[in-house]
């Protein structure tokens, strides 16, 4: 069985990092080592109970999503049991007659963060998903540049 590690030093302040395809300083150390993963559904995920059919559709809907996101390989049982929780208390708030509570929705923006369900998390914690390059995708070409400067003479 493979071991995957993620090293998480969680920057909770400041700017969110940029990609590592972004940055322009690559002979500097930035640090504790970039996991990166491919985006898209992980396989080999253990089998997932099925969102509560009393959930709100946007809560299910987003537990749903964590089975197609790249982090999920990295997700351990413990992990889902959070995600869960989380989707359960989405829905209560969602379904709420007096609408969302201010605390509930920090407490749940916490706990989604912590699963690193968004890109700006996942850099924090210095995990990458690698973006699918689009089938048939090709470099443009520099061509018609090169013919504008070699009409003005450059």
């Amino acid at each position: 069985m493979a071991c995957l590690t993620l090293e998480v030093v969680m920057g909770t302040r400041g700017p969110i990092p940029e990609r590592s395809e972004a940055r322009r300083r690559r002979n500097k150390d930035d640090g504790p080592k970039l996991t990166q993963a491919p985006s898209g559904a992980p396989t080999g995920l253990p089998e997932l109970p099925d969102p509560d059919p009393l959930w709100h559709p946007i809560a299910a809907d987003w537990y749903l999503s964590l089975r197609e996101s790249g982090q999920a390989a990295f997700y351990q049982p413990s992990d889902w049991a959070v995600a869960r929780y989380a989707a359960d208390l989405m829905s209560k708030v969602l379904l709420s007659e007096r609408g969302p509570n201010g605390q509930l929705v920090a407490a749940l923006n916490s706990v989604m963060s912590s699963l690193l369900t968004t890109e700006g998390d996942r850099r924090r914690a210095r995990m990458e998903l690698e973006r699918q390059k689009p089938a048939g995708a090709q470099l443009a070409s520099v061509s018609p540049l090169d013919s504008y400067r070699d009409i003005a003479g450059g």
